[in-house]
C-alpha cells in the first residue's frame, strides 16, 4: 500500500486551512499526513494549531530576513528534512522563491477565481473588496500550482460561489472559504492520486 502523501503546509496566520487539512486527514477524505507546518510569523495562531495537533513545527519569521532569496533558502532548510512530497501554502503570505527540488511540489489556494484578482497585495479582504467593487456575479477559490510569478502557476481547480446582493467583505469571505475548505482537500487527493513517490 502507498504511502500517504506528505505534506509541508506553510502558514502566517490562524491556521484555519491547516486544521481543515488534518480534520480531511483524519476523516479519511485525505491520503496525506502533514509532515511538518511552518508558521513564518511570530505570534501566528496557526502556530498553535499545529502543536494542538501535535504536529512537528518549523518557525522561519520574514521579519529576520534582509530579502525573499534568503527567506527562501531558510524555509527550504527547516522543511527539506521532513521530506514533504508537497509543499501546501496554507494563507502563508510572503513571496516564496521556489528552489530547483520543489518546482511542480507547491500549491496555493487562492481566495477568487484566478487570474482575476491576483497578484502581489492580494489577499485576503483585499481580494473580497476588489471581488464586491468590480460588480462581478461570481467569486470563488483557486488552487494552483505555485511559480516565481504572484498567483500566476498552472490552475489545478476552481470551486465557484455567487455573490449575493448586500454582500459584505465579511459574508463573501465566510462563502468562499467555505469553498476553499472543499477545494484544498479535493485538489489535494487528485494530485496524491498523480504524484509518483
Amino acid at each position: 500500500m502507498r504511502e500517504p502523501l506528505r505534506l509541508a503546509v506553510l502558514l502566517s496566520g490562524a491556521g484555519r486551512t491547516l486544521q481543515n487539512l488534518v480534520d480531511r486527514i483524519a476523516a479519511g477524505a485525505l491520503p496525506a499526513s502533514v509532515a511538518v507546518a511552518l508558521s513564518s510569523k511570530r505570534g501566528a495562531a496557526g502556530r498553535d494549531v499545529a502543536l494542538r495537533n501535535g504536529l512537528p513545527l518549523a518557525e522561519v519569521f520574514r521579519a529576520g530576513f534582509p530579502d525573499e532569496a534568503s527567506f527562501g533558502e531558510a524555509v527550504h532548510a527547516a522543511v527539506q528534512p521532513f521530506r514533504p512530497d508537497l509543499v501546501v501554502l496554507a494563507g502563508f503570505l510572503h513571496f516564496l522563491p521556489i528552489p530547483a527540488s520543489w518546482r511542480g511540489r507547491v500549491v496555493n489556494i487562492h481566495p477568487a477565481l484566478l487570474p482575476k484578482f491576483g497578484g502581489k497585495g492580494m489577499y485576503g479582504d483585499r481580494v473580497h473588496e476588489a471581488v464586491l467593487a468590480s460588480g462581478d456575479k461570481e467569486s470563488g477559490c483557486t488552487v494552483h500550482w505555485v511559480d516565481d510569478v504572484y498567483d500566476h502557476g498552472e490552475l489545478i481547480l476552481q470551486k465557484r460561489v455567487p455573490v449575493l446582493a448586500g454582500d459584505t467583505t465579511d459574508t463573501l469571505s465566510r462563502r468562499v472559504f467555505q469553498a476553499e475548505c472543499e477545494a484544498y482537500p479535493e485538489a489535494l487527493a487528485m494530485l496524491a492520486q498523480a504524484v509518483r513517490r
